[in-house]
Order: structure tokens, then C-alpha cells, then sequence
């Protein structure tokens, strides 16, 4: 996949590229951490909980293999400095996770969540991935989706280094991840809705202040 200047679209951008883009990569990790573990720890001493699904939702099939498009979200971070091969273009990124991690975490205080499906019990091969990845999920941060956010994030920013091909297969990628979650049961509909509208609330967000970043290089 290539852009209209011809550039690939995914190169090695340098070791000093590299090292801020792992920079910002273990702050916004941080920053996750925090926001992710204390709004789930806070919820868990409330009794309150809003329910967020439809009834018809618990007759959505458990299918285990799709952990894999649920777990692919990770190649999109480590493409991340690959795909943005500038400082302002990484920034503006880092910006936007961060963003959207904030937003998220004031609407699993306003929304106490929980999972109306039951605990999985036949996953087959994919049950060590299975758990895992529920063993990062916590228990109650469901509205939205991080997972669903943060994927569109990165593709939308992606896509702007691509042609239309390549818009059609990341924009496809991320449909897989949303429909992951919920054929994972790790989210329901609602979870991957809000997701999906926060990512283009932060992209739109971030477009508006990339003129205060410093200029590319």
C-alpha cells in the first residue's frame, strides 16, 4: 500500500525515530494503566450498575477465534512509527490515545457497566489467548470500547498515508476488530458504537489543534 506521493507505507524510520515513538508508546501505556485499573477499581466498590445491552445481544454466538482479529490491535501499535515517520505525525497520534483515554475513563465513571454474558467454557485451541486477553479487559470499563476507539484511531490516521485499496483494507481490519469484541463476548453492540463515534470525535478533535504541534521533520 502507498500513498499519492509514493512513499511505501510502512518503512523503518530511523533508530531516533524509533526511541521517541517508544517513548511516547510507554508514556501513553502509563497513562492507560492509570485511567483503566482506577476507574475498574472504583467501579468494583460501587453497587450501582447501568445496564447496557439488549436482551437479543445474549443470543450472540461465542465465537473463540475470533481473539485473533481482537488481539491484531497490537500490530497497529507496534506499526505505529512504521506508518508516521515524523515527529509531529507520531505526536499527534500519542495525543490522540491519550485523548481518547481520558474521555473514556469519565464515561466508565458515568456508566458502572458489566457484562450481562456468561463466563466462557469451550474455547478449544484458543483458550490461553481467551484468557489473556480477558485478564486485560478488567471487569466493568465497557462504554466505549477502548479496543474499538483506539483501532480506529490509529487506522484513520493510518489511512491518510495510503490509497483508496488501502483505506478499504484498514477501515476493513477495524470492522474485524469491533465485531471482535462482541463475538468474543468481551463487549456488547453499544460498547462497540460509542467506540467507533469517540475515535472520529478524537480524530476531528486532533485535526483541529495539529496546527500547535512543532512542524514535521
Amino acid at each position: 500500500m502507498t500513498g499519492a506521493n509514493q512513499r511505501p507505507f510502512l518503512d523503518w524510520p530511523g533508530w531516533r525515530h524509533f526511541g521517541f515513538a517508544l517513548l511516547l508508546t510507554a508514556i501513553v501505556t502509563a497513562w492507560f494503566a492509570i485511567i483503566f485499573t482506577v476507574t475498574n477499581n472504583f467501579t468494583t466498590s460501587r453497587t450501582t450498575r447501568i445496564r447496557v445491552h439488549l436482551d437479543v445481544e445474549l443470543h450472540i454466538p461465542l465465537i473463540p477465534a475470533f481473539i485473533i482479529f481482537y488481539m491484531s490491535i497490537y500490530l497497529l501499535m507496534v506499526a505505529a512509527p512504521f506508518v508516521l515517520r515524523t515527529r509531529h505525525k507520531i505526536m499527534r497520534l500519542a495525543i490522540a490515545q491519550s485523548l481518547t483515554i481520558f474521555a473514556a475513563g469519565i464515561c466508565f465513571l458515568l456508566i458502572p457497566a458489566q457484562l450481562a454474558y456468561a463466563p466462557p467454557t469451550e474455547l478449544g485451541i484458543w483458550q490461553n489467548l481467551f484468557y489473556f486477553a480477558d485478564d486485560l479487559n478488567l471487569d466493568y470499563n465497557l462504554v466505549p470500547s477502548l479496543h474499538v476507539t483506539l483501532s480506529f484511531v490509529c487506522i484513520e490516521l493510518f489511512s491518510a498515508h495510503t490509497n483508496t485499496a488501502g483505506k478499504i483494507l484498514l477501515r476493513s481490519w477495524g470492522l474485524l476488530i469491533a465485531a471482535s469484541t462482541i463475538l468474543t463476548h468481551q463487549h456488547h453492540l453499544l460498547d462497540a458504537l460509542t467506540g467507533w463515534m469517540l475515535a472520529l470525535a478524537i480524530v476531528k478533535t486532533t485535526r483541529s489543534i495539529e496546527k500547535y504541534l512543532p512542524p514535521s521533520k
